[in-house]
């Protein structure tokens, strides 16, 4: 289990693959395993060496409960890719981890050769500020919901009306849903930092190329938001993906995966 000390804290990666690195950063509460099951098999696939990492919060990487910022997490990240020394690779990241991946490529452009950008925005709206604040009532309330309960208001807020109609794929995604573990004090930091400050002026400085991945069913990361990311960063390509809530890039893998490669393989991105 590699740990390195970067930036102040023990970080946890793995590696798969070979060839051009890739970096990816998942969102908030989830681990780097969670892109194992569909990205990194595709990625290496196309040839690549892909890094997956634990955010800080998340462990076996540090949970830092007396809190931490955005720009911590930029510079855990910054400090891994020096550390591998592995400096201007390809980015990946999902939801919080699109704004580490956002964030790292305007204010380190010599880390970053290529990012892609999952479920993003450049603002927080009135909606999602409410509801990053009713999680974070709850959790600092006490609150411990039914796991079955907590289950179905996750998989409501997080896939797709057509997931969520098809029986036999629900049946599954609750059962998991309900395993997961309740959220620890690492995660409850990483929730502080859903309401993300108007970045939208600053991202047109950013001059590295990116690719917007958003899904039409988001409700956590919504299309609309997600395209504002990709008209505010010059040059930055936008796709689209019907059918899909906050968690396509695992409703419908591949279709995102089809993106992310064509895109990190581009002959521009040589």
């Amino acid at each position: 289990m590699p740990v390195v000390h970067v930036n102040g804290i023990q970080l946890h990666y793995e590696e798969a693959g070979e060839g051009e690195p890739v970096v990816m950063i998942q969102g908030t509460g989830a681990g780097g395993t969670v892109w194992q099951l569909h990205q990194v098999p595709a990625l290496t696939a196309a040839g690549f060496r892909v890094i997956t990492l634990d955010n800080r919060g998340i462990p076996p990487t540090s949970e830092c409960p007396d809190g931490f910022t955005l720009q911590d997490m930029v510079g855990d990240v910054a400090g891994l890719i020096e550390h591998l020394g592995i400096g201007p690779c390809r980015v990946v990241g999902t939801s919080l981890g699109a704004f580490i991946t956002q964030e790292l490529a305007l204010s380190r452009p010599d880390l970053v050769r290529r990012a892609v950008l999952i479920a993003t925005r450049g603002r927080t709206d009135m909606l999602r500020a409410a509801i990053t604040r009713a999680e974070i009532e709850l959790h600092d309330a006490g609150v411990e919901l039914p796991a079955r309960y907590a289950a179905v208001v996750r998989a409501l807020k997080a896939l797709s009306p057509r997931t969520l109609d098809d029986g036999e794929a629900m049946a599954d995604w609750l059962d998991l849903f309900e395993l997961s573990p309740a959220a620890g004090p690492g995660q409850r930091a990483q929730m502080d930092l859903s309401t993300l400050d108007h970045r939208l002026e600053a991202y047109r400085g950013i001059r590295v190329p990116c690719q917007v991945i958003a899904f039409a069913d988001d409700l956590i990361t919504p299309a609309h938001l997600a395209r504002e990311v990709a008209d505010a960063i010059p040059g930055a390509e936008y796709e689209l993906v019907e059918g899909c809530g906050h968690y396509g890039y695992l409703e419908d893998p591949a279709t995102v995966n089809k993106v992310m490669v064509e895109f990190l393989t581009g002959a521009a991105a040589r």
